[in-house]
């Protein structure tokens, strides 16, 4: 039998991170989320700082980064993919748990029975979410909040050839801004 996973792709500051350990905790099972990046981290060498970075965007887009590869070799952030990709496949053997980000989705669509989750909220409620929440301050929140949206897009799509938050790659898709954090909880929870 397969194990019971969890996957959490979320637009920026729609509380996908907060749903998933949530999640987790409810249900008794571990969340990777900043977990990942560690390990992510010491398997390749690099600094966790660098593996946020380069492992959740694809540099310079999608055309720039096809060509880097063929002018010469894997990159540094293919060669992070990798790892990411061994170690998400690794976890989900070894039994059920949320999975927050980094293309879990897409890395376990055929590896495990997999509920693949997308998180998304209006963008007032996440410029909101994201200044009291995480108290970012240091441009508009929702300049913040498109940048970081296109980054992540780019790289899902860069990795996986399939457009991010589209609701055919889902099973689920939620709006936290419309039914809250803890009804999104407890509507996951009530699929798992």
């Amino acid at each position: 039998m397969k194990n019971r996973i969890v996957t959490i792709s979320r637009e920026f500051g729609s509380g996908g991170r907060t749903i998933g350990k949530k999640l987790a905790e409810e249900l008794g099972i571990p969340c990777y989320d900043n977990e990942l990046l560690q390990k992510i981290a010491q398997e390749s060498g690099f600094d966790e700082n660098y593996v946020r970075e380069a492992g959740e965007y694809a540099s310079g887009g999608y055309l720039s980064a096809a060509f880097s590869r063929r002018a010469s070799g894997p990159s540094n952030a293919d060669y992070l993919w990798k790892i990411q990709y061994d170690l998400i496949s690794e976890l989900a053997q070894k039994g059920p748990c949320v999975i927050v980000g980094r293309c879990a989705d897409y890395i376990l669509r055929d590896k495990a029975d997999c509920l693949r989750v997308f998180i998304h909220a209006d963008l007032k409620f996440r410029a909101h979410r994201i200044v009291e929440v995480y108290g970012e301050r240091e441009q508009s929140p929702e300049q913040r909040i498109k940048d970081k949206d296109k980054r992540r897009a780019a790289y899902h799509r860069f990795y996986t050839d399939m457009k991010w938050g589209h609701a055919q790659n889902y099973d689920l898709t939620l709006n936290s801004g419309t039914l809250g954090i803890e009804r999104c909880v407890q509507i996951i929870k009530s699929l798992y």
